[in-house]
């Protein structure tokens, strides 16, 4: 992709959001009738970016009617589920368009997971079939032999050596060939699974009204236009890079510039080269990104706003890497698009933002309640359990109605993380429920121990978990992951924690280790690490000898 160097574009009045959204033709919240408006207006245009191939909107749209059609000459219909087990590409947006024609639902799969992990999910999800690449496709085999349905496989892109079928030949196959009617607006269309790290993940289903309405509120808090260019980074098996990124280049009709995989080192070459102009990460890439050598930063790009960039890294984007718009907020896979802090806004350090808004006054959006554990509301600034009800909340977990009901209350879905809501209505993260460490009668949230020891200038990454204590309740270890020049022990960690923190809150016990466990998503994975008895066993026990 040749490399642009023009320079920002001034500062000028910009259409508002809902100006935006009406430059197009009304559509009916089904993914090819909104395919259907950005065509009217941007056929020509481009719409998606992959390295040295280029889709035109129009383009886009007959590739993906062609895939549906040759899809369905295979036997895939209503409700059947497909899944992708691939690194990010055009395939994945056109397979999602391609079954959503069909009212079919896209299973994406992330493809580094393990053969048990990946048989669970192709097994749960009883997919038809599997749309793969070269590299996973042997794990995706072996999958395959241990499930009750044996789906067809088929390649995401042309692989020499390969017998199988891959998506250009289906599209080439299919052009021409009749398609039934397009299936209604709340049909589910994508099943995501959570990251179950204490248990087998659950397949969350949202229908293709859900996808559309999150991406017009992407599209507002990121203040998208037609000739932005957005960044996937992020993996398309997280609701992240499928609502917020792909969603808000569909409402806005601007192009989405895919590459395979993150790569710390290569993200400012990147983003210059593409001309990105916007960019959806989550807070570990954020911390990656400020700690790495700056001879990889390139103050030629073009980032106009950043989503995702937490406040341990936001000093260093804004004063650093000159990024004028960082925002932040809350979602989860069952309720995307929560909260966030309004763009081009003073925002309260620390916060989560103030509830979100879809950019039509008319599109009701969500509510938030935070409640004690008897389900009563609380005051300002008193931590509690976040309930949310929105119109985008999910269908409901796949084939689990028990694991669905109890994730609702009355319509609200309750999402087991502890927040507390100012006079001012903004929303600030305490902990999970289950991230809760009980010690010596008080509640202390792992998640305030990590950002304190987290903001050490020797401190790359660092997780605080529960251990068992001699008094009962809990006692505090803390794993901490020293940058490669950082120069810290133990006695100074508990110190660092006493200069700032409530007696109760200072660690007991510290381990120097040389990485952290983490999901597919990049969240430390704690449930991992309290099961981990050799944590315990090689950390210091502060309290030796007193």
């Amino acid at each position: 992709m040749t490399t642009l160097t023009e320079e920002p574009r001034p500062p000028a009045v910009q259409d508002t959001p809902l100006q935006v959204l009406r430059r197009y033709p009304a559509h009916d919240h089904t993914l090819h009738g909104l395919l259907r408006s950005r065509c009217a207006v941007r056929a020509h245009q481009p719409m998606l970016l992959e390295g040295e191939r280029e889709l035109s909107w129009a383009a886009f749209a007959a590739q993906a009617d062609a895939l549906a059609a040759a899809l369905r000459d295979r036997g895939i219909g209503t409700g059947d589920r497909v899944a992708i087990v691939a690194r990010n590409g055009t395939g994945h947006v056109l397979l999602l368009f391609a079954l959503a024609r069909l009212g079919a639902v896209l299973v994406p799969v992330n493809p580094e997971i393990g053969v048990r992990e990946l048989r669970y999910a192709l097994n749960h999800a009883d997919v038809s079939a599997a749309v793969t690449d070269a590299a996973a496709l042997g794990p995706v085999r072996e999958a395959i032999e241990g499930c009750a349905r044996s789906p067809w496989l088929a390649l995401a892109q042309p692989a020499p050596g390969h017998e199988l079928p891959d998506l250009d030949a289906l599209v080439a196959s299919g052009v021409g060939r009749p398609l039934p009617p397009p299936p209604a607006a709340d049909m589910p269309c994508a099943m995501i699974f959570t990251s179950g790290t204490t248990g087998f993940p659950k397949g969350v289903m949202h229908s293709q009204r859900n996808l559309l309405l999150v991406g017009e509120a992407n599209m507002a808090r990121m203040q998208l236009r037609p000739d932005d260019r957005l960044l996937v980074v992020l993996p398309f098996f997280h609701i992240n890079a499928l609502f917020y990124s792909l969603g808000g280049m569909l409402a806005s009709g601007c192009a989405l510039v895919l590459v395979e995989r993150f790569s710390a080192s290569r993200f400012w070459q990147t983003v210059v080269e593409t001309g990105a102009t916007a960019v959806n990460i989550i807070e570990a890439m954020g911390t990656i990104l400020k700690s790495r050598d700056r001879a990889e930063f390139r103050p030629e790009h073009r980032l106009r706003v950043v989503y995702g960039v937490r406040q341990n890294a936001q000093a260093a984007f804004r004063e650093e890497f000159g990024v004028r718009h960082l925002l932040t907020g809350f979602g989860m896979t069952e309720i995307p698009g929560v909260t966030c802090n309004p763009y081009g806004q003073p925002a309260k350090p620390g916060s989560m933002g103030v509830l979100a808004e879809h950019p039509d006054p008319q599109q009701p959006w969500a509510e938030c309640r935070v409640v004690d554990d008897e389900g009563r509301d609380l005051g300002s600034d008193q931590v509690g359990e976040l309930w949310v009800r929105t119109p985008v909340a999910m269908l409901g977990y796949f084939r689990d109605p028990e694991q669905t009901a109890l994730a609702f209350h009355g319509g609200w879905l309750k999402t087991g993380d502890l927040v507390r809501r100012d006079a001012d209505g903004w929303f600030f993260y305490a902990s999970r429920k289950k991230d809760i460490i009980r010690r010596r009668g008080e509640n202390i949230a792992g998640a305030e121990l990590d950002m304190v020891i987290g903001a050490h200038p020797a401190v790359y990454e660092t997780a605080a978990v529960a251990v068992p204590s001699a008094l009962g309740e809990d006692e505090i270890l803390v794993a901490v992951v020293l940058k490669p020049d950082g120069q810290l022990d133990a006695a100074a960690v508990a110190e660092w924690c006493r200069e700032r923190l409530a007696p109760h809150k200072v660690p007991r016990y510290v381990v120097f280790v040389d990485s952290l466990p983490h999901t597919p998503t990049h969240k430390i994975a704690k449930a991992q690490m309290r099961q981990d008895t050799t944590l315990l066993a090689r950390a210091v026990d502060l309290a030796a000898g007193r």
